[in-house]
């Protein structure tokens, strides 16, 4: 990805990134063939296949991998506490809210 930062935040300061429930995924992999943005690796021959590898090439806000998971696999941070956490840290760099 090209932007390292969002709202003026830089990316690797904000959390949001999916969460893969190991317990539910049946490594389907429609997640890694949805997403241009290479937050997934599928490692072959190893219990967890599937990792989330580039967190923070994840677009802020983005949940659509989430949509193409049947089996619901994939969790993200809720929303409103992420926003208010990048406002914080907007204000600590001496940003505007």
């Amino acid at each position: 990805m090209g932007e390292n930062t969002f709202m003026g935040v830089p990316r690797d300061k904000i959390d949001w990134a999916p969460a893969i429930d190991y317990v539910k995924c049946d490594y389907c992999m429609e997640c890694v063939k949805f997403c241009p943005h290479q937050v997934f690796e599928v490692r072959e021959n190893e219990e967890k296949r599937l990792i989330v590898k580039n967190p923070h090439n994840c677009v802020v806000f983005c949940r659509a991998c989430g949509k193409t998971c049947g089996p619901d696999a994939l969790a993200f941070p809720n929303k409103n506490e992420t926003t208010k956490r990048i406002k914080e840290i907007r204000k600590e760099l001496g940003g505007s809210e």
